[in-house]
């Protein structure tokens, strides 16, 4: 199964405006055309939060109105700059589905919603997390958790300090679930790749601007949009990469 990871995406209800000097629009219409191109197309999309940056009602239309001509199965889930509420009445129809847990492909995808209301760092729910540990004992499929805040550190002090507050009560989760093999986020605007409790970590570059990687303050990178592929066998087993989508001036 062929899994493709968009992430903060950051649309805006006026399709012409722009985040700090990108139009988010033309970016992830550029994204899509480049996956358009490939020979391998994918089975479903993850978009893993910030679909929107002002949450608007127009942004999530104008994901829908692009994804559409794609029609690929597409899953999502809320970062910090959108709203919940009007992301599942706006993102409930083809191809966009509100399902959080995904079985296909001899896998089982779960989404998770680490977001908080008027803040920047995340926060996962008793609630979400019993969700999860009921998921986790319901089987032993190859399992991807996906959300938007890494539960881990990324070796940047800024990134570190708005990521999930309660990431070591969700390893300690996971501890005994040995079929999770991959939990994947976005947030940090960057590529990345850890390993601990025989997980692998992701994070994706965003489709529009990118973050430094490594410093202690925040600053803005210089590297194009882009998005993660991944695939995934009914073994366990999975091959990752990234690209990147220059955009033309």
């Amino acid at each position: 199964m062929r899994v493709v990871q968009l992430t903060d995406i950051h649309l805006l209800a006026d399709d012409q405006a722009l985040l700090k000097g990108i139009a988010t629009t033309a970016s992830l219409q550029a994204v899509l055309t480049h996956l358009q191109a490939q020979p391998d197309q994918p089975d479903l999309l993850l978009l893993t939060g910030d679909v929107s940056q002002d949450a608007s009602p127009q942004s999530y239309d104008r994901l829908v109105d692009l994804l559409t001509p794609l029609a690929i199965p597409s899953y999502w889930l809320p970062g910090n700059h959108d709203h919940p509420a009007t992301m599942a009445q706006c993102l409930d129809r083809p191809p966009l589905r509100s399902a959080k847990a995904i079985h296909q492909g001899g896998w089982q995808i779960l989404l998770l919603d680490s977001s908080r209301p008027g803040e920047v760092a995340g926060y996962l729910s008793d609630a979400s997390l019993n969700w999860l540990d009921t998921q986790l004992q319901t089987g032993t499929l190859p399992t991807l958790i996906a959300l938007h805040h890494p539960p881990c550190s990324v070796h940047s002090e800024w990134a570190d300090a708005i990521a999930l507050i309660n990431g070591e009560e969700l390893l300690a989760r996971l501890r005994p679930y040995p079929h999770v093999r991959l939990v994947i986020f976005g947030h940090i605007h960057q590529e990345f790749q850890a390993e601990a409790q025989g997980i692998t970590f992701l994070a994706a570059p965003s489709t529009c601007i990118q973050f430094k990687p490594k410093v202690p303050r925040f600053a803005l990178d210089d590297l194009p949009p882009g998005y993660r592929w991944l695939e995934l066998h009914p073994d366990g087993t999975w091959a990752t990469g990234i690209e990147w989508v220059p955009l033309t001036r």
